[in-house]
């Protein structure tokens, strides 16, 4: 008796010789995918692309990344935080950059007070700014490295203000992270010699607009553009060899030295009540 022709795994209607190299499963034309030696079936080839390592950019982030989650979720997240302060006064009040307050254990604002804004026209300003300026910085920097950058320039307005504004200021806004996200544009196109005359364009003007316009916290967009900077600084120069150390060390390192500056603050205000 001879053996019956073998047929394809996936359409056992369709006789076929040829084997998958990997498997040893019989496939057919349509389910053969070219592979360094014969060929591979389909499931094969999709198990074999996940025990791929993904090639990164210069800066750590993951070439072929190209949703910016991070960036749309910030903005929405921007827009929620919106509506809810619209909503509730009182949700506002909580949340709002006040040095007293801060001074007196409520950390949180220093950071919640950057989702949140003064009215439309300044939420659409922000948002679209972080449109523009997010998504490019993310893929060539990765979430985890764009998320800390965003955080620590938002922080770092914060600490500015809380530094040097009037006590009785009470200040809300993404700008300082918007501006951190400003420098650190310019430090990653800088690196891999992209047009940055658009850049510094967009900083000149915005900063020119901060230091004539007398309610906007010049602290605030200061502090996260010195922030952001530094920043990138650190990730877009640090040595490849041990990149994510560097980075990661810079990071925390930043962050210590706002701790510091929390804690002397907080001390020297406590001190006049």
């Amino acid at each position: 008796m001879t053996d019956p022709t073998p047929t394809c795994y996936r359409h056992p209607d369709r006789a076929t010789y040829v084997q998958c190299t990997r498997c040893h499963r019989y496939i057919c034309p349509e389910c053969m995918r070219d592979a360094a030696v014969g060929h591979q079936c389909v499931e094969c080839v999709s198990e074999g692309a996940k025990t791929v390592r993904q090639p990164r950019t210069q800066f750590g982030g993951r070439m072929g990344s190209a949703t910016p989650v991070v960036s749309y979720a910030l903005i929405a997240l921007n827009v929620v935080l919106f509506v809810a302060q619209m909503a509730s006064r009182k949700f506002e009040a909580a949340l709002t950059m006040w040095s007293p307050a801060v001074a007196d254990g409520e950390f949180w604002r220093m950071i919640t007070s950057a989702f949140l804004h003064n009215g439309i026209t300044h939420i659409l300003f922000n948002m679209f700014a972080l449109f523009v300026v997010g998504p490019p910085l993310e893929i060539w920097l990765g979430r985890l490295r764009f998320s800390a950058l965003y955080l620590l320039s938002a922080l770092g307005g914060s600490v500015v203000i809380y530094l040097f504004s009037p006590l009785n200021a009470a200040t809300v806004g993404a700008s300082g992270a918007v501006f951190g996200l400003f420098a650190a544009t310019f430090v990653v196109a800088k690196k891999v010699n992209v047009d940055i005359r658009w850049v510094v364009i967009m900083i000149v003007i915005n900063l020119v607009i901060t230091f004539t316009v007398p309610s906007i916290s010049w602290q605030g967009h200061l502090g996260g553009l010195v922030t952001g900077g530094l920043v990138a600084l650190a990730y877009a120069y640090a040595p490849r060899e041990n990149r994510d150390l560097v980075q990661a060390g810079a990071t925390v390192g930043i962050l210590v030295l706002f701790v510091a500056l929390i804690w002397w603050r907080t001390t020297e205000l406590l001190a006049l009540i």
